[in-house]
């Protein structure tokens, strides 16, 4: 199986997130574009990052910024975002020969997404969730973004993955079945988030096991509520999840947040867990 980890706020420089990934022996980084050290401008200087990455002999995923929303109702942000996506998917291309010499070539180069629920409008009894009032524009959307990525993916070994966060609204399942209709998209398992919100988004992810091909691994709680927690500190039945990543031949993030609950996490894997 292939463990990588995030990108630490801890770490300021991308130099400092390879020099633990490799110090830890894991086998990749997924940069994450929430921060500013890995935005576009960054990610596209694909030569450097290679240059890093072959030095330690690993390679990368990426997570999109996580407000993307390429169904806002303002066209100027979606077109934006969509611009972003079509950029970032060029610099992955870009990466693609850093996974095939250090990675699994059985298993694509990964960029990772979050589903934007939109806003919603408070009424005196409920609130209403204006991508659900609006449904077919919100699933036009969503089908110019499909045609979108599979022309910009084209032939190469990229695949988008949706992530679970805090529970999958219904308008959002009914786009992410829309999307798996496509062979460049899949989904990403978080199983802390899953377990922080009573496993909640379980059902559907097992009704769409088969496309299954991300795992986010940290620990996690219902009560209260809590993620991203090194391995062994929560309640979550770690060697199930895992023995479901190596099934679907799944990477896996160590998803913690901090270095010193990632040397925790290595360390249960190297006492706990045979790949």
């Amino acid at each position: 199986m292939q463990f990588g980890m995030p990108t630490l706020i801890e770490n300021r420089t991308l130099e400092n997130n390879v020099a633990l990934c490799s110090e830890l022996g894991l086998q990749f980084i997924e940069l994450n574009m929430n921060f500013p050290e890995y935005q576009l401008e960054h990610l596209e200087q694909t030569e450097m990052l290679a240059h890093l990455a072959e030095q330690a002999g690993i390679y990368y995923t990426i997570h999109l910024d996580e407000n993307l929303n390429i169904a806002d109702f303002n066209q100027l942000v979606s077109d934006a975002y969509l611009e972003t996506v079509r950029r970032t998917i060029a610099a992955a291309k870009g990466l693609l020969p850093l996974r095939d010499r250090f990675g699994d070539r059985s298993q694509p180069m990964i960029l990772n997404m979050h589903m934007n629920h939109g806003i919603h409008i408070t009424l005196p009894d409920r609130k209403v969730q204006m991508y659900e009032r609006d449904y077919d524009v919100y699933m036009r959307s969503f089908a110019r973004f499909r045609l979108l990525c599979e022309e910009w993916i084209g032939d190469s070994d990229v695949m988008i993955v949706i992530e679970n966060t805090d529970g999958f609204r219904d308008y959002e399942k009914k786009a992410i079945e829309f999307l798996l209709e496509s062979p460049k998209f899949g989904l990403t398992w978080d199983i802390g988030h899953s377990k922080a919100i009573g496993e909640k988004d379980i059902p559907f992810l097992m009704a769409h096991q088969e496309n299954l091909i991300h795992f986010h691994i940290h620990d996690g709680s219902e009560t209260p509520p809590r993620n991203h927690m090194a391995l062994s500190d929560g309640e979550i039945n770690l060697t199930d999840r895992l023995k479901r990543a190596k099934n679907r031949n799944a990477r896996c993030v160590l998803e913690t947040k901090t270095i010193a609950a990632l040397k925790q996490s290595v360390q249960w894997l190297h006492e706990n867990w045979e790949a």
